[in-house]
């Protein structure tokens, strides 16, 4: 048989026959070798352009129905003022204006109309479209290009500004790895042997209906390494929740029977948060008998040994106000938010206050994993309720008083990380707009203050300037208003290092103290340029004093590392079970149905909690999708991709894809 032959044949001859066909000479089926008409092309192109509409509006349906669900189902205890209405009108504004933009750039690329259109006679002009296409360009040119190219300019160099500094902080870092410097203490400074020997310290617990992790809070602190007539641990219990206090109570009940020296502390008039929860435990008499404090938030585990590895470091320093340990986190694998997290905070411990702290002798307190000197707090005026960031105000004023800070890579606290975007979300706009209340109070002092000069010029530009205003400024503004825009005026066009090679290897220095979370580098820099508008309208909360400025929502914990299942319940039962009457019981009872219904996931009466839906997010999503569109016209390559992924993931953060759905 011939090569180019092909023999087929059926199971049944009866029905069917042999049949050859030569592969070069048969004209059997000449259809076959047709080619494609243009007619038949254009339905094809026609058909995936359907395609292409019906998944967008499908898409667009889907948002829509979110968007009303989530109206309809609006938490009422929210308060309307924080919402940020105005900068969701004004995103829309743009997303309207980009939409009909496009729209008239679309025609204009298949007309193939070009800027020669502004040289042309206007006798020449056809049609009111391309008229109008004409007057755009003309105005674009005089007017509007200007404008954007100068914003653009003055945000490039806050961008390289701030780059500078990271980098700055990155060589000190390096330097502190190669000599290897770190705070130490002589082996001499606390005798063993003598119990006497160990300075009075205050450990303070201050939480507020934190269910999920108040336990091992209290159980890690309780089990600290130090006589026991030196230490005294306060529970500071804000919570208003009478169940909630119940167990607390007996929880501290339990460790001061196995011979704790610690108290429960509720406050009866609940006002300025965590600042006045620790003012009021200060207040007390007993707390004169103390020469430090040491703060863990609720959901903070210290090793037996924290005290015995920060407290030595004051003893020959009486300059030395504060000692931050660094944070770990329990639960920083647990989703891709938790790792993006996990690179931020890394940065921020490894290279920010480990290299301030060195070099400086001053970071912010972290609030949280610390050990003050308790005369350093009263000199610098103790706890001040004004802003929602207590923490860095009372650090600022304990370095206005000449006080030095010491930081402990070395020293490492387990916490956990916010596991919903909703609840990191809350967390980043107080911690972004609580910074610029304090700039606007601390200002005057730090200008009238005695500090040196260097001092100040770090406190206000470094400090406050840069890190807390420049950075959110410029990257909202410069990645998500400005680029955009560029690819609507050709004039203004970002050049590719602006968006490409600079903010790679930023995102490379930010990733180094963090190595095994590499494989995140373009989801992390994606992901931190779509925060950057909680923090931009945090930041303008802050500075203008806006509604918002004051929230404060407690960051919603998950307990990942207490015993939240039922055998430990029946434990808790079996305690209380000893300790109260029958009226006791009945309102234990309750309890355990609250907390049968909390442990097992889908159970009866458990309330799943949908997605929602964040408009800012869904409104920028769209806008730079667009202009994303607008970019393949153009065939602008590098400006097409970022402008699309970074579209996608606002998209992907709007609809609450990202975290956990926690109720």
């Amino acid at each position: 048989m011939a090569p180019n032959t092909v023999a087929v044949t059926m199971e049944k001859p009866e029905n069917f026959s042999l049949i050859e066909i030569n592969g070069s000479d048969s004209s059997l089926f000449p259809d076959k070798r047709k080619s494609i008409s243009p007619k038949q092309f254009s339905w094809f192109l026609l058909l995936k352009a359907h395609r292409v509409v019906s998944c967008l509006s499908w898409l667009f349906g889907s948002v829509k129905k979110r968007v009303a669900l989530f109206d309809s189902n609006l938490n009422e205890e929210e308060d309307p003022k924080s919402r940020g209405k105005q900068m969701y009108r004004f995103i829309k504004a743009c997303l309207v204006i980009s939409i009909v933009a496009l729209a008239i750039e679309v025609i204009a690329h298949y007309k193939k109309w070009n800027l020669d259109l502004i040289n042309r006679p206007s006798w020449e002009v056809r049609g009111l479209v391309e008229w109008s296409y004409m007057a755009w360009l003309s105005f674009r040119a005089d007017y509007v290009a200007p404008i954007v190219i100068s914003l653009s300019k003055f945000c490039t160099v806050l961008f390289l500004i701030q780059s500078l500094d990271r980098l700055v902080l990155c060589l000190g870092c390096f330097w502190i790895k190669c000599k290897k410097i770190k705070p130490r203490i002589d082996d001499d400074v606390l005798d063993v042997e003598d119990g006497s020997n160990f300075p009075m310290v205050l450990v303070q617990i201050p939480m507020c209906n934190e269910r999920e992790v108040y336990e091992q809070s209290i159980g890690a602190v309780s089990q600290l390494d130090w006589p026991k007539d030196r230490i005294l641990i306060q529970v500071l219990d804000d919570s208003d929740e009478p169940n909630l206090q119940l167990l607390i109570k007996e929880e501290v009940s339990a460790w001061r029977e196995r011979g704790v020296n610690i108290i429960y502390r509720h406050r009866l008039i609940r006002t300025g948060y965590k600042a006045g929860n620790l003012k009021s435990a200060m207040s007390c008499d007993y707390v004169k008998d103390y020469e430090f404090v040491a703060i863990f938030d609720a959901d903070f585990q210290p090793n037996p040994d924290f005290l015995k590895l920060t407290i030595p470091h004051f003893k020959r320093n009486p300059e030395l106000g504060l000692v931050q340990a660094r944070w770990s986190f329990v639960n920083k694998d647990e989703n891709l938010l938790t790792r993006l997290q996990n690179i931020n905070l890394c940065f921020h411990f490894e290279v920010e206050q480990q290299v301030n702290g060195l070099f400086l002798n001053f970071f912010g307190f972290n609030g949280t994993a610390g050990v003050w000197r308790i005369k350093a707090l009263e000199e610098s005026g103790g706890w001040m309720e004004r802003t929602t960031v207590e923490d860095m105000d009372i650090a600022v004023r304990a370095h206005l008083n000449g006080w030095k800070f010491i930081y402990l890579n070395d020293v490492r606290v387990t916490c956990e990380l916010p596991e919903s975007y909703e609840a990191y979300k809350k967390q980043q706009h107080r911690w972004h707009s609580g910074p610029m209340q304090l700039f606007r109070l601390c200002l005057p002092s730090i200008i009238t203050s005695k500090i040196s000069v260097w001092k100040k010029t770090n406190l206000i530009f470094l400090f406050f300037l840069l890190r807390k205003l420049i950075l959110p400024f410029y990257s909202f503004t410069l990645f998500c208003i400005i680029l955009p825009l560029t690819m609507f005026i050709p004039e203004a066009e970002l050049p590719l290092w602006v968006i490409c090679y600079v903010p790679i290897f930023m995102s490379l220095l930010n990733i180094l103290p963090s190595p095994r979370s590499f494989p995140f580098l373009v989801p992390y820099l994606l992901f931190e340029n779509t925060m950057s508008i909680t923090k931009f309208n945090a930041m303008i909360s802050g500075l203008f004093q806006l509604g918002s400025a004051y929230e404060w929502v407690v960051t919603k914990k998950t307990g990942r590392s207490s015993e939240s299942d039922l055998l430990a319940f029946a434990d808790k039962e079996e305690k209380l079970h000893r300790r109260h009457s029958e009226s006791g019981l009945e309102l234990l009872s309750k309890l355990k149905e609250q907390e049968t219904g909390k442990s097992i996931a889908g159970g009866p009466g458990q309330k799943k909690k949908g997605n929602r839906v964040y408009k800012k997010e869904l409104g920028l999503a769209f806008l730079l999708l667009t202009a994303a569109g607008r970019s393949f016209l153009s065939a602008h390559g590098v400006h097409f991709y970022f402008l699309l992924f970074q579209g996608l993931s606002f998209l992907v953060v709007g609809l609450d894809l990202i975290g956990e759905q926690m109720s």
